[in-house]
This record gives structure tokens, sequence and C-alpha cells, in this order.
């Protein structure tokens, strides 16, 4: 197995930065995954991983060696793009082994190797398919072959599930979760969705405009997001946000009057916050109650049904209390929520994110 560590990395078009001193660490057996919105930056800082965009300024070191200026060939990676790129004249057999018949290798190692590629991938019945006689999915899954064949150090996927319809989407998720666990490679993946990054990666690495905002776990963004940009991509729906104004502040605690609360003022845990400040509070839609009457909580914001979307055994409110924006609430509740109905908001104060003017997170760990 296989780390990639990134030094120092600048990458510039003409007098335009992108990447300024960008630093990242992904540890051998790792699957990571580069998540932002377009633009953000992910499929170039991969490409230049890969070889296949230049580095301005810095340091790319695979397995410990450095292959800054190395060619793609040389640098022991293999990618899978959202384009298949199969051999419309060539069954499945004959696409999985093309590069190994490139490279020379011998043609008893070259079937132990694509039988093997093909146990993993469960294309066995398909191997003397023609691409034009398989679905988007198993497409996809002889790319990835193709490259399981060559043996990497490291897998590159540039948002590979992009071309598939949402159920094929699934599936392929679940089939490369289960070829990561089988073949332990260190894994490195694009994607402007966030569902796949939540459901795949080991980390998150979060990027806007060229500057990682943060690297966590799944988890870690989901619950503890350093700034107003990662609380509001990661998630589905995304995070509310709620302005407030700092009455009084101690070293740990702030009282905050929160716009359109009928509750007043609340008490969160915040740190490095004074008199004045204009903050934003975070509140995830699973974390608000939603009730007909009256609730007794730490935030209470009163309001009315603009719509509703019902999912099954779940129910996205979404509800003007009167803000800049509309207020989303998951609930599980089986009645019918109808558009128009007065309905009355609350969310517990340990269940708020805190971010100080500058959009930082100042707000501790939820409890």
């Amino acid at each position: 197995m296989t780390n990639v560590s990134l030094t120092e990395i600048k990458k510039s078009y003409g007098a335009v930065p992108l990447f300024e001193n960008l630093n990242l660490e992904i540890a051998s057996g790792e699957f990571v995954v580069f998540v932002g919105p377009s633009g953000s930056g992910k499929s170039t800082l991969l490409r230049m991983i890969a070889g296949l965009e230049s580095v301005t300024d810095g340091v790319i070191e695979i397995d410990g060696e450095d292959v800054t200026y190395e060619e793609p060939s040389d640098r022991g990676i293999a990618m899978v793009f959202q384009n298949y790129a199969l051999y419309p004249h060539m069954d499945v057999y004959g696409n999985i082994a093309f590069n190994l018949r490139l490279a020379k290798i011998s043609k008893d190692e070259i079937h132990t190797r694509v039988m093997e590629a093909a146990r993993i991938l469960r294309l066995e019945d398909l191997l003397k398919r023609s691409p034009a006689q398989l679905s988007g999915g198993q497409r996809q899954r002889v790319a990835i072959g193709r490259a399981i064949v060559r043996k990497p150090k490291v897998f590159l996927f540039d948002e590979p599930l992009s071309n598939l319809d949402a159920a094929l989407r699934t599936q392929m998720r679940l089939e490369i979760e289960t070829l990561h666990r089988e073949i332990g490679a260190t894994m490195i993946y694009v994607t402007h969705d966030q569902t796949e990054a939540m459901t795949l990666a080991d980390r998150i690495v979060a990027l806007d405009y060229g500057e990682i905002q943060q690297v966590g776990t799944p988890d870690e963004l989901y619950n503890t997001p350093s700034n107003t940009f990662v609380a509001g991509f990661i998630g589905s729906p995304k995070a509310n946000f709620l302005k407030g104004l700092v009455q009084s502040a101690t070293e740990n605690t702030a009282i905050v009057h929160v716009d359109g609360a009928a509750s007043g003022a609340i008490e969160v845990k915040a740190e490095n916050l004074k008199p004045g400040d204009h903050v934003q509070l975070g509140v995830r839609p699973e974390e608000f109650n939603l009730s007909l009457g009256a609730l007794d909580e730490s935030l209470v914001l009163m309001g009315h049904v603009e719509t509703a979307d019902r999912l099954g055994n779940i129910t996205y409110a979404y509800v003007n209390a009167g803000l800049a924006d509309l207020i989303t609430v998951q609930t599980f509740q089986n009645r019918k929520i109808k558009a128009g109905e007065e309905v009355t908001l609350s969310v517990a104060q340990n269940r708020i994110d805190v971010f100080n003017p500058d959009g930082i997170r100042c707000s501790p760990a939820k409890t």
C-alpha cells in the first residue's frame, strides 16, 4: 500500500493562482474523497497527482518517491474517468487486457490478472460481450477492471459515476466501497456529490476556490464543520443559517439575540466572541422540533409552512419564519404537514453550531 504526500503545492494559470501552498497527507490504504462545487479545483488537484496537469511549484510524493515531474506512466497510478473510454471493437476481456498487452506482459500473466479482476468485479459472464452489449454500470466496472489489472500503487477516480442514473450510482458506490475493502489500495476520488463523499470516504477533503476548507472523516465534517462553507455544502438538505448578535460574552459562553426568534436571547457555547459581534447559527434540518403548539426549548421560531416534500417516512417542511431564507425541517411525523399550516420550531442550544463574523466555527463539538 502507498501513501501520497502533497507539499507546498502551487498552481497558477498565467497570473491567476488556483492553489497556493497546499499541503495534504494521504495514508496508505486510505480512501480519500475530494469534494467541492464546480471551480473548486478538485479535478485539477487529482490531475496534478496523476501527472496530467503540471505543478507550478511544490512537491508530489507517491510511496516516498518524488514524482512531481515524472510522466503519468511512471507514477504507479491508474485513473478511472467518467467517460469509460472502452474500445468498441474489443470484447470485455480485450478491453481489460489491452494495456497489459502493450506492456508485453506474458499471455499467462495477462489471463491471470484479467480473470482475477473479473472475479472481483463480477464480470466473469460478460468477458465475451462487446461494450455495446453492456449497461452503463457494467461499462464502468470494465473501466475499473482495466485499472485493477495494472496493479497500481494508487487508484484515481475522476467523477466516475456522473454519467449513471440514480439507481446505478447507488449500486456502483457499493461496488467501489467493496472493491476498496477487498484490495485495500490507496484511492483518491473526486466528486461534486457530497452524498458520494459521505458514503465512500475514510476522509473527505472539502475544497473551495483552490483552498482546503476542512479535512476529516464524514462525521467530523457533518457534526463539527470548520466554517459556514462546509456546514452549507456537506449535508442534504444543507444546514440552516440564522443571524445573531452577541449581547454579552465570557471566555467560553455568549448570550446571543437571534433574528426572528420568539424566545429572545439564548446562551450558546462559543469561544472568542465579544459583545456586538454578528454571528451565524447553523442548525441541521433534523435538529429542529416541529409542533403546532408551544414548545419549551432554548431557541424557538414561529412561522408557517410554505411547502412540504413527503419522501416516504421522512418529510421536509420549508417554513417561512419571516427571515431571509426559508427554514428546512426534517420530520418523521406520520401526519401530513400542509402548506399554510402555522408551526412552532425549536432546537436545543447544544445542537447549534456557532460561527464567528468571519464564518469560522467557534463552538465545541455537539454533545
